[in-house]
């Protein structure tokens, strides 16, 4: 499915009525009026350690308490909080193993969740117990790999899960990380969801090879892969990344076992995510165990039957057969180091993929849980370095993480850690919703076959950093916009960008109680998808995200009715020169402007996403009819007809009872046309009528076709 990008991003501050609120002093706390308040704001960072403490024999010493412990942070002493032992070895007696044919499996539905439930306030849910998350990297696994690991996975939760243990199931499928399975000891719930996962899932994310061993297709040089692995190997980092931060509430040790065959880092372009995934991993807690579910790969040297011979010299050379196993080593290296540097292991060359799980649970064994609020509050990202050690003369060795980097403040966010943040939110199934986002999705037929989307995303001007800030001459506003295939999870476009917006005085005072809008616009074909849309505020860091389902109709097929676009209502019309952010320039944005039917001679039709209109405003109505859809070309007879006009009319209803109707208008659909497009506008003057909340419906007659459309939704009038 080829999708093209048709309209620019543009920035206009809307029109729209809202309540005035009375004159506001701007950068300070107070209003006029108001007595002097005080607000005190204490920040602290409860920084918890898990500490393995063996004497020589390499047997675990019990009994001990805060007082047998002093913790030191970057040399200064810090005071313990909390120590408590996890016990774990007595109680890890092994379940009674259970064959497939022993029992039967209840199919449980799989409710996908995007957050660890947190341990209930006096509750011991995962006190002595072994945690445990079986990840499936669903983009770096081919299909019969896949199967693998879930046949691995399920003779563990059969074979070797002790009484202990707590196993959830993760998944990243390439547009999320979702959680099939909080962690649990239910078998039965475990093999369920591992049963129904879908083998082939995820798939059509796999890098490009353009070495020596690459095939030889006889294909025209075009552009190299390589832009296009650096974002998926970002990718497949930044979900390793967001799982460890969903693991990061509960206190106890975390191992996550992540299967995958392979990632390979594209030279040092994905070295930044890598550190940033191993620092979020350090600073949660949680140790990888990575599993290549390639097993002992036996690889022929010029590469098996599934691709071409290389077909270059490489063959003769020996060059082909080097590059083959370079390539493999290296997508080992990156898994060893996201071991080696959180305390995992990772398990290579090895058929039984059960063993890797067996080495994550058997490295938790009995330890202690030592937390301290850290003395040292600075918001910086830097390391900071703990130091733990024994005050009794015990001859033994301590374990537990070296350190740690500290939470990061916004304002001292580099480029590439906004980008991240960005990435994060995006890939979160639970919205970040610091700033409030309305969104209104709708389309008009370009084609036959394709469909044009213009989105208008609503934001609460009063929300911005910039009305807080008196006389500032512009604010950034960063956005990222992901359309996906709803059938297929596939994404069809994305949109990043960002907006610095230019503000006079006067208007950055206005956004403290008039909205900003932005406006975007696709060509889509007709079907299912869903969208998800942030943006952030550069100023403070605060993001909103928008995400809903929406559906594209094939107009094509309508007989019954007039087939219609969507219906926009507005409060305004802005004339292009006046937009304060236009991403295209000169002839492109031209283009751009002339795919748009909201842009009609030199001005733009607003839609009002929250459809609140004031009596002191007109409102506009927009609407395209589609006369020589399914019926016009449904024999070539009919396509030869001429054209009839079509009627159209606006009503809007209070309480069950017209209150007004425009009158009607005919128009004759476009005679350059094969779609045989209608346009109708009607400008309805609300000065006459009482405030409150109507219904606007719009009716379009086909008088020739004895065929008639209605489209019906809340208004509301405001003073």
């Amino acid at each position: 499915m080829t999708m093209r990008r048709l309209m620019a991003w543009s920035l206009v501050v809307a029109l729209g009525t809202g309540t005035c609120v009375g004159a506001q002093q701007v950068g300070t706390n107070t209003t006029p009026g108001q007595a002097d308040t005080y607000k005190l704001t204490l920040n602290s960072q409860l920084v918890i350690e898990t500490v393995e403490v063996k004497d020589k024999k390499g047997n675990f010493i019990p009994g001990l308490t805060a007082k047998d412990f002093s913790v030191t942070e970057d040399g200064a002493p810090q005071t313990i909080k909390i120590c408590e032992h996890q016990q774990l070895t007595p109680a890890s007696s092994p379940l009674p193993p259970t064959a497939p044919d022993d029992e039967a499996i209840t199919i449980y539905k799989t409710l996908t969740r995007t957050s660890i439930a947190p341990e209930p306030p006096e509750s011991n849910k995962y006190k002595d117990r072994r945690l445990l998350a079986l990840y499936f990297d669903m983009t770096a696994l081919p299909p019969q790999d896949q199967m693998r690991a879930l046949t691995a996975a399920e003779k563990f939760v059969r074979t070797q899960i002790t009484s202990a243990d707590l196993v959830s199931i993760m998944r990243f499928n390439g547009g999320s990380v979702d959680i099939l399975q909080d962690f649990t000891a239910d078998r039965n719930r475990l093999l369920s969801i591992l049963q129904t996962l879908i083998v082939g899932e995820g798939q059509g994310s796999a890098d490009s090879i353009d070495d020596a061993a690459s095939a030889d297709t006889g294909a025209a040089f075009g552009q190299d892969d390589s832009e296009f692995n650096i974002f998926n190997t970002d990718r497949q980092l930044a979900a390793l990344q967001t799982a460890a931060r969903m693991l990061e509430q509960m206190s106890e040790k975390k191992s996550l076992v992540y299967f995958a065959s392979g990632m390979r880092l594209n030279g040092v372009d994905n070295i930044a995510q890598l550190h940033a995934t191993i620092d979020a991993a350090v600073r949660a807690g949680v140790s990888f165990w990575p599993i290549d579910a390639r097993g002992l790969v036996a690889s022929a040297p010029l590469g098996d039957a599934t691709q071409g011979s290389p077909g270059n010299g490489g063959m003769y050379s020996g060059a082909a057969a080097q590059a083959v196993t370079d390539r493999f080593q290296q997508s080992q290296d990156t898994m060893y180091s996201l071991a080696a540097d959180t305390g995992g292991k990772a398990l290579f060359d090895n058929n039984d993929l059960t063993r890797g799980i067996v080495q994550a649970q058997q490295a938790i064994s009995d330890y202690y849980i030592v937390g301290y609020y850290t003395t040292n509050t600075a918001q910086n990202g830097r390391f900071r370095r703990v130091k733990i050690t024994l005050n009794s003369a015990l001859d033994a060795s301590l374990a537990y993480r070296q350190g740690y980097y500290a939470n990061k403040e916004f304002n001292r966010f580099t480029e590439v850690d906004k980008e991240r943040q960005l990435e994060d939110a995006l890939m979160l199934g639970d919205p970040i919703t610091d700033l409030t986002i309305a969104m209104e999705i709708d389309y008009f037929q370009l084609n036959r076959a394709e469909y044009f989307v213009p989105i208008v995303v609503k934001i609460p001007g009063r929300e911005l950093a910039l009305a807080k800030k008196f006389g500032a001459e512009h604010t950034l506003i960063d956005f990222v916009c992901e359309i996906k295939d709803e059938v297929s999870g596939i994404t069809i476009t994305n949109v990043r960008d960002n907006v610095n917006i230019k503000l006079s005085d006067a208007t950055a005072v206005e956004l403290a109680k008039r909205p900003v809008e932005y406006d975007a616009g696709f060509t889509l074909t007709p079907g299912r998808y869903s969208i998800k849309f942030l943006a952030r505020d550069d100023e403070t860091g605060r993001i909103g995200t928008y995400q809903t389902a929406f559906v594209i109709p094939n107009l094509n097929k309508e007989t019954t009715r007039v087939p219609i676009s969507s219906v926009v209502l507005s409060s305004q019309r802005v004339d292009l020169k006046d937009a304060l952010y236009n991403a295209a320039k000169g002839k492109e944005q031209a283009k751009d402007d002339a795919n748009n039917p909201l842009v009609q001679e030199g001005a733009k039709l607003i839609p009002s996403v929250t459809r609140v209109f004031s009596t002191k405003r007109d409102m506009y109505v927009y609407l395209q009819a589609y006369e020589g859809s399914a019926a016009r070309t449904a024999t070539p007879s009919a396509a030869a007809k001429p054209a009839t006009p079509l009627i159209a009319y606006v009503s809007l209803y209070k309480e069950g009872k017209k209150a007004f109707e425009a009158t009607p208008i005919a128009v004759t659909p476009e005679a350059d046309s094969k779609l045989g497009v209608t346009p109708f506008s009607f400008k309805i003057g609300l000065s006459d009528l009482a405030r409150g909340e109507y219904q606007c419906q719009i009716s379009v007659l086909d008088p020739s076709g004895h065929r008639v459309a209605f489209w019906v939704a809340p208004i509301m009038l405001a003073p």
